[in-house]
């Protein structure tokens, strides 16, 4: 009987939570596309590594740490598109849903082939990401 007074105390000192609002749902300093840019090098340097190779054991090697990588850059990738960007960026940067589509698509491309052209390809179209992404936070 003792503990529904206590209850009844606690319950009237819980006030209703205020409202926050912030651009992004952690402070803005954790998102950068660099993140992604660094597992698109490791996945090109992969494919350099392997092309460069006559050892079967370090070709297969090779091909499963790209393959890993290129996970990392559509998780990356995922996480900036999701997390950090905006509708309010989307009407500013109308290219910018298509850019994170193919550049999630690179990288499950470079997952395909060693052809460090789709890789090369991947930097390109996070590099365009960046750009956008650091116009941003400008503003």
């Amino acid at each position: 009987m003792a503990l529904i007074p206590r209850i009844l105390n606690l319950a009237d000192r819980v006030r209703e939570p205020g409202s926050a609002s912030a651009h992004c749902d952690l402070p803005c300093g954790v998102y950068d596309p660099a993140q992604a840019r660094i597992e698109a090098e490791s996945v090109k340097g992969c494919m350099e590594k392997y092309a460069a190779s006559d050892d079967p054991d370090f070709k297969t090697r090779a091909v499963k740490i790209k393959e890993e990588r290129a996970d990392l850059v559509k998780h990356h990738l995922w996480v900036l598109w999701t997390d950090y960007f905006k509708p309010n960026h989307l009407e500013q940067y109308p290219q910018l849903h298509d850019l994170f589509w193919k550049a999630t698509k690179a990288a499950g491309d470079t997952k395909k082939t060693q052809d460090v052209t789709v890789a090369q390809d991947l930097l390109d179209q996070i590099a365009q990401i960046d750009a956008i992404f650091w116009e941003t936070k400008k503003a």
